[in-house]
């Protein structure tokens, strides 16, 4: 399986935060998922660190670089077909980092793991 994995999704598990369902937990674990994270997720992930919103063990850039490796999640950047797909989305809600991630996977097809409770508004493949 192929799987985008939301920001809050990823801080948790690397973080081993007791909000991340067990469910989506073992969908991350499995060696046969193909996991993926969006520039745009490490891009709010830094923002949010930056406005103290978000406290990290380390600097955000090391902390993503590191855990994608040793984790060996693919990097998903955004692109312009990524970008154009944004404005076919509905406008159901105004988080932006969460609608670009909603167009890659209208345009690359995976599953996004989630806990947020809008992404499944948007017809795209969810866990």
């Amino acid at each position: 399986m192929r799987c985008l994995l939301d920001t809050h999704v990823f801080i948790w598990w690397i973080l081993d935060h007791p909000k991340l369902p067990k469910s989506l937990g073992e969908i991350i674990a499995d060696s046969t998922t193909e996991l993926f994270f969006s520039s745009a997720s490490a891009w709010e992930t830094v923002i949010k660190e930056n406005l103290g919103k978000l406290s990290l063990p380390e600097n955000p850039v090391e902390w993503i670089r590191r855990h994608l490796d040793l984790n060996r999640i693919n990097a998903l950047p955004i692109t312009l077909e990524h970008a154009l797909m944004f404005h076919e989305l509905p406008n159901l809600h105004k988080d932006p980092f969460d609608r670009i991630m909603v167009a890659q996977a209208r345009c690359e097809d995976p599953t996004i793991i989630t806990d947020d409770e809008w992404i499944p508004k948007y017809a795209v493949k969810t866990a």
